[in-house]
């Protein structure tokens, strides 16, 4: 046994201290009692937080700390957690025992929790170092052990059917681990830092508001005047009014074009001043939303430049795989992100995905949401396939969480159609949709849908007739990087029009992507040539303004969004005009829900006599046709993971809860060709950070977001037997092959000198 007592931790780089067990416990449940207060889960977080690491008092844990994991930077190797789960068992029940069973490799299901319990009161190895270490922490932290039950909260009593109190345990539960995984990276990455633990304090929301609304003002002063501008200024005007109603569910039905962020934002931050509400999250479905939301938001919220004040708004949308159980590289976790900012720009993706999961670096940020405003924009991206979970878990953020929740679109889904949101309030913001969309009707739509229609065809078609400033939104990478080369004279039918043609894709890192819708702006508001080619990533919330867009055959939603991007300032006097078409090569998802979406969109919108997307009756026959297609059970919504959520089953809810299919979603870090050296150096230097046995903190992961593309998982492992690319941590790789200055990660680049052909 070491000397100085107990130890959590080994020494700090810094300090040169060792971790004494008593105060990591202790400094970690004054953590999560403070996370967890405000939904009435103070106590219970407290006491697992404090007996989480119980099992580090054992001699055998201690020695192999002292004399094996310091002197080699190596894992102790050791279990720790089970003297924990069998404290948390007695005193907070079996179900919240998965919290500290958990806290390393992830949320257990039930039977795990009843395996543990069992050995542990048998006679073997474990069973005796588990209550050795029980022993030997008690006399140091004496409050370990209580007779006295902690009850769970009244809400959750009270609530009538078994079923509702299952799924709101679940969700409960994820809650108080996400406050007690934070408090533990909290405590223990202050202590290799060697200074007290970092928590942001809360933000004054009424300042943030005034600044917002002085900012805004001065923004709009110095922009162009519109013939769109009184509707968007009413639109603002309705949101803001509709901020003093209490908490709850709120909708923002406005077309594309009308001012949506700001209004959104604007809601928020008083809704929160009002409602003494403490923080504001923003998801949206695409990243390049993220990164433009995001600069809208600072623009208006952080502090001027050159003060010394923390930034107001985090932007947050890497999605890198950090957790591993008890094994080597587990400091990486401490690099996960934790929202601890007033107001989070994330997605949709983001968001969701850590609801559902299990691994503590992904759910340690879940606390944040609880007495948060949770705005949604573009809530017709949510998959069909999930929205029965996700329904659930908003209404119960909102009813026993204290949220508020805020669904955006131009596109309303009939969400109150569905059992998830029956009954629950709906609070609208603006008075007149309908005829907000009738004064905001911008184009005219065409239709190329016959069976002759290929790549080919549409290229020369934009060439003949797009004219100069031609946006074209397509529903693949690879169809993307084809239509591109089509339209730059490469390869067999290429016609290379006379423009230059820009390309968007999420196989571009997303500084690029930045770059080049920044560009693209700057171009079109020059009135200059210019056309691009993007995936759906441009359709939803971008701001830009074509006269003429291209979109190829999807959901009505997306044909409406497209038409968001055209005449999106209402300046041509003959209208914009989008061309719908369906090539007969054309890429599209595969599953169930896509094809039921093009199926109704099929049925309802086309051609006269067929509505046009922007039909708002048509649009809510749309919506309940399509999910019919799907059948009556529910299966293809989602039922089977409330299911699952029921049995607190968290491995098996984390393996079918995916935003995204997992082979499409693995983050590639590029340093790309026209970088100087110095921002090379700095890019390898917050790589070398990540790699290190020492914490780093989310500050390498934050600054390296730019500079990350994605890559189908599939790709990323060809690559690395290739030697294109290097592991950094958890699932993050960092590119060492070709990349086109134009398309990114282009597989089927014929000029690919990297040999990046897969």
């Amino acid at each position: 046994m070491a000397e100085g007592g107990l130890l959590a931790h080994s020494r700090s780089p810094r300090s040169g201290c060792r971790h004494r067990l008593e105060d990591h416990l202790r400094g970690s449940a004054s953590l999560a009692r403070a996370f967890a207060s405000g939904f009435g889960a103070g106590e219970v977080a407290e006491y697992l937080a404090l007996v989480h690491d119980v099992g580090k008092g054992c001699c055998a844990w201690q020695d192999r700390l002292v004399f094996h994991a310091e002197p080699t930077g190596k894992p102790v190797g050791i279990p720790h957690k089970e003297a924990g789960t069998v404290l948390a068992a007695r005193v907070a029940g079996r179900q919240l025992a998965a919290v500290v069973q958990g806290h390393h490799g992830g949320l257990p299901d039930q039977d795990k929790i009843k395996d543990v319990l069992a050995e542990l009161r048998g006679a073997g190895q474990d069973a005796e170092r588990a209550r050795e270490a029980t022993e030997a922490v008690a006399r140091v932290v004496p409050e370990i052990l209580r007779d006295q039950r902690i009850a769970p909260p009244a809400w959750l009593v009270g609530l009538g059917s078994a079923q509702h109190r299952a799924v709101a345990l679940d969700l409960f539960t994820r809650m108080v681990f996400s406050c007690v995984v934070d408090a533990d990276y909290l405590d223990t990455a202050a202590h290799f830092a060697g200074g007290k633990s970092r928590v942001s304090e809360r933000a004054d929301m009424g300042e943030l508001l005034e600044r917002f609304e002085l900012r805004r003002e001065r923004l709009l002063a110095g922009r162009a005047s519109s013939p769109v501008d009184a509707l968007r200024g009413r639109v603002y005007d309705e949101a803001r009014a509709a901020a003093k109603g209490l908490p709850g569910m709120y909708v923002l039905h406005v077309p594309t074009g009308g001012a949506k962020t700001i209004a959104a934002g604007g809601f928020a931050l008083k809704h929160a001043a009002e409602h003494g509400l403490g923080r504001v999250v923003f998801a949206v479905p695409y990243i390049s939303i993220t990164q433009q939301n995001a600069d809208v938001y600072r623009e208006l919220l952080d502090p001027a430049e050159g003060s010394d004040a923390e930034p107001v708004v985090l932007e947050h949308h890497s999605s890198v795989e950090l957790d591993e159980e008890d094994g080597a590289g587990s400091w990486a976790r401490l690099a996960a992100e934790n929202w601890d900012a007033p107001v989070v720009v994330t997605t949709t993706v983001q968001l969701f995905q850590s609801l559902f999961a299990r691994k503590p670096s992904v759910v340690r940020k879940l606390h944040r949401l609880a007495g948060s405003v949770i705005v949604l924009d573009e809530v017709q991206a949510l998959p069909d396939r999930l929205l029965i979970p996700i329904l659930s878990v908003l209404r119960d953020l909102v009813e026993h969480f204290g949220a508020s929740v805020v669904l955006v679109s131009a596109t309303q889904p009939s969400f109150w159609s569905l059992a998830q949101l029956d009954g629950l309030p709906r609070h609208g913001m603006v008075d007149d949709v309908a005829g907000l969309f009738e004064a905001l009707r911008r184009v005219a739509y065409e239709w190329r849908l016959d069976a002759d229609v290929t790549w080919e065809s549409i290229a020369a078609d934009i060439a003949s007739e797009g004219g100069d400033r031609v946006l074209t939104i397509v529903n693949t990478t690879r169809d993307s990087a084809r239509l591109h080369r089509l339209l730059t004279g490469q390869g067999e039918g290429g016609v290379r029009v006379s423009a230059p043609v820009w390309h968007l894709s999420t196989r571009m890192t997303a500084e690029h992507r930045r770059e080049v819708i920044r560009h693209v702006r700057g171009e079109l508001g020059a009135g200059r040539p210019v056309h691009v080619v993007s995936t759906s990533l441009i359709e939803a919330g971008v701001d830009v303004d074509f006269p003429r867009v291209y979109r190829a055959w999807a959901p009505a939603e997306a044909l409406q969004q497209a038409a968001g991007r055209c005449n999106r300032d209402g300046r041509l006097p003959d209208g914009g005009t989008v061309v719908v078409f369906r090539p007969v090569d054309g890429g599209v998802p595969k599953d169930l829900s896509y094809k039921a979406a093009l199926d109704a969109t099929a049925e309802f919108f086309g051609p006269r006599p067929l509505a046009a997307p922007d039909n708002l009756n048509t649009l809510g026959a749309y919506y309940e046709k399509r999910w019919a297609l799907q059948g009556t059970d529910g299966r293809s919504m989602g039922e089977g993971i409330q299911e699952l959520r029921r049995k607190w089953d968290f491995p098996a809810v984390a393996d079918e809860f995916q935003m995204i299919d997992n082979k499409y979603a693995q983050s590639v870090v590029v340093i790309r060709p026209e970088k100087t050296e110095e921002e090379r150096d700095a890019v390898e230097a917050d790589i070398t950070l990540l790699r290190a046995p020492y914490p780093s903190g989310p500050g390498p992961l934050r600054r390296l977001q730019p500079h990350m593309a994605t890559l189908p998982r599939h790709e990323v492992a060809e690559a690395l037997r290739a030697g294109l690319a290097e592991p950094v941590i958890g699932d993050l790789v960092v590119w060492r092959g070709h990349y086109d200055p134009v398309r990114g990660l282009d597989a089927d680049d014929p000029e690919d000198r990297g040999g990046y052909v897969l």
